[in-house]
């Protein structure tokens, strides 16, 4: 056992960690942040994606114990007093949110882009999210959420 200490999701979290367990793992099992979701389990599909120190990573290939001293965002991190977040929001106006399943993935992969970059193109979206897959096949929607979600944040901070 290890003991680490992250900040996720803006609270500090310590706690022991096995040998090998995952960040998925603990995410899910030890703190109950069932929003990233366990997908392929080999880094591809991006389901488990959470963004660590901004930078959005497939929890389930990373470590936890290399958590330690880190900053953690999962989905649950987004809202603000349980309001949806602008980006949040606006999968679900523009239907990108069929089942649901690769929804926090693709929200977060989204979130660090508009994060670098408050007015990207179609193509900058389709390449920062590129390791996530949507089986149900949203990609447009995506797209268009991204965008729609770029237009209002640049309307509230005036840019």
């Amino acid at each position: 056992m290890h003991t680490i200490q992250m900040t996720v999701n803006g609270s500090l979290w310590t706690g022991q960690v096995e040998d090998g367990e995952t960040l998925l793992e603990t995410l899910r099992t030890r703190l109950g942040l069932t929003g990233t979701k366990r997908g392929c389990e080999v880094g591809e599909c991006g389901a488990c994606t959470v963004l660590i120190d901004g930078v959005p990573t497939t929890s389930c290939l990373y470590l936890a114990t290399l958590a330690d001293g880190k900053s953690i965002t999962t989905i649950e991190g987004l809202s603000v007093d349980g309001k949806l977040s602008p980006l949040q929001q606006a999968f679900i106006d523009a239907g990108a949110v069929q089942c649901g399943f690769c929804t926090p993935g693709m929200i977060l992969s989204a979130h660090a882009l508009l994060q670098r970059d408050p007015h990207p193109t179609k193509e900058t979206i389709k390449t920062a999210l590129s390791g996530n897959m949507c089986r149900c096949a949203t990609y447009e929607q995506v797209t268009e959420a991204v965008q729609r979600a770029a237009e209002v944040i640049a309307a509230h901070v005036g840019t």
